[in-house]
């Protein structure tokens, strides 16, 4: 245990203070290995003369432990919004992190939430303790969202679903379940992903590689590199795929483009994993946002999905998410559960209920649920509204004929802009617009009143800036 020495040395007294045995002392402390010692000795304290004495403090401590400990680099999504709080400038525009925000760029919680919340309290629900798979009427609810009720793998229980912490925490489930059942198999990722992807399957210790994705000269999809680089992955690799709004480029494959992926991962036995954070809140449809993954569960493959409601329905901070496995049995479904349950009870033993009982409660009662699918397609229909209006001002803006169509073939919250690093710099440093580093910008966080502002500034940023 690492000890310390404290000591407390007062100075000589002035000439003028008057010192006696009887009230006078001093004081010192030594503290090794929590032990104190206390020794009295001759110092007047209650003198009404002035005196010019003083105390110094030494204090000696071992090195620490920790020392070795390097300090974290910044987040690179997370780090914007700080960032941006410390900016002055009253031009400024967060489009970092992707959580939406209203005309007025305010924060949005959804009217649906604040029913559902207002029903939880009329009921007086309690606080106990969930299981560790979660609250039952959130899993039946989520995994007939992601599917449909009537989807035969519903039906037939062939769906092991786990409430998880969010999209991350449910990802992050899924990854320790292959590092554990499916050693040295290989996830594959597209280039570029969500920042935190990489992240998960490194700590989680699960091997992983890039399949290209998007393509710089066209600000579109890499088709023909990403379906070569699946083809080449080993049999028994996991391919990881966004579900729709594709984080960060907003490119996603077309219906056809679809199929040929299933075609290839079905034929190499691959298997698909994807990430759904977006559905509903993209199109605003919740059954076109969730035609991929069924897709893939129609031609009896196993699939892994992870969820996510915090774009959907608004409940970022609430950290409400699903892990969900489709088996090619019941039988399969059910042993796949037990150990999802079982990596999660040492990793955070049961999940939290608020969040899941909002959930249950929207998508459980028909109005509720009408009225949630209102509420999306009025957000959805907000950001397709700024893309336009972004589209529009780049088009009229810049002379140079450059065509700024890939804006409007995006989809979803997210905007690549094509912007290198130094030319991102730029439109922070001098613009005062805040966004990732790999060009991406969160129309969720853009005004139609800001559109304008943002186009000189990415035009500046394109044209003047190498």
């Amino acid at each position: 245990m690492a000890s310390s020495v404290l000591s407390l040395t007062p100075l000589s007294p002035s000439p003028s203070a008057s010192v006696s045995t009887e009230d006078s002392f001093k004081g010192r402390w030594k503290l090794r290995s929590s032990r104190l010692s206390f020794t009295k000795e001759k110092v007047n304290l209650f003198s009404n003369a002035k005196s010019s004495g003083r105390v110094s403090m030494v204090v000696a401590v071992n090195a620490s432990r920790f020392e070795g400990v390097p300090m974290a680099p910044p987040d690179p999504i997370l780090g914007v919004s700080e960032a941006f709080k410390a900016d002055t400038n009253d031009l400024k525009l967060n489009l970092g992190v992707g959580a939406y925000r209203t005309e007025e760029l305010h924060p949005y919680v959804l009217d649906v939430v604040k029913k559902a919340e207002d029903l939880m309290l009329k009921r007086g629900e309690n606080k106990e303790y969930l299981p560790i798979e979660g609250l039952a009427a959130f899993n039946k609810a989520t995994a007939e969202l992601l599917f449909g009720a009537d989807n035969p793998v519903i039906k037939e229980q062939r769906v092991a679903t786990v409430q998880g912490l969010s999209g991350t925490g449910s990802l992050r489930l899924a990854a320790a379940l292959i590092e554990r059942y499916f050693p040295g198999a290989k996830v594959l990722i597209s280039a570029p992903t969500w920042g935190n992807h990489k992240n998960i399957f490194n700590d989680a210790r699960v091997p992983w590689s890039e399949y290209r994705y998007y393509d710089p000269k066209t600000v579109g999809l890499d088709f023909e590199g990403m379906i070569a680089d699946i083809e080449e992955a080993p049999e028994g690799s996991f391919v990881l795929l966004h579900g729709c709004a594709h984080n960060p480029t907003g490119i996603d494959p077309t219906p056809e483009q679809w199929e040929k992926i299933a075609d290839v991962i079905q034929k190499k036995n691959l298997i698909p994993f994807f990430d759904v954070a977006y559905q509903g809140f993209a199109s605003g449809s919740l059954d076109a946002d969730a035609s991929s993954v069924r897709l893939f569960a129609a031609r009896g493959l196993e699939v892994l999905i992870a969820q996510s409601y915090s774009k959907n329905l608004g409940l970022y901070s609430e950290r409400i998410g699903a892990m969900n496995v489709v088996c090619s049995s019941a039988d399969a479904a059910a042993r796949v559960k037990s150990q999802l349950k079982r990596i999660a009870r040492p990793m955070y033993s049961n999940p939290p209920i608020h969040g899941a009982r909002i959930v249950a409660n929207v998508v459980g009662d028909p109005t509720l649920f009408n009225e949630w699918k209102a509420e999306m397609e009025l957000m959805a229909g907000r950001i397709k509204n700024v893309r336009q209006k972004l589209y529009d001002s780049l088009s009229s803006k810049d002379k140079s004929g450059k065509d700024w169509s890939f804006v409007l073939e995006q989809i979803g919250m997210f905007s690549f802009t094509g912007l290198n690093k130094a030319q991102s710099d730029n439109m922070t440093d001098k613009w005062h617009v805040y966004m990732t580093k790999d060009g991406r910008i969160s129309l969720a966080g853009l005004s139609l009143a800001k559109c304008e502002y943002l186009a000189d500034a990415i035009i500046d940023s394109y044209h003047n800036v190498n």
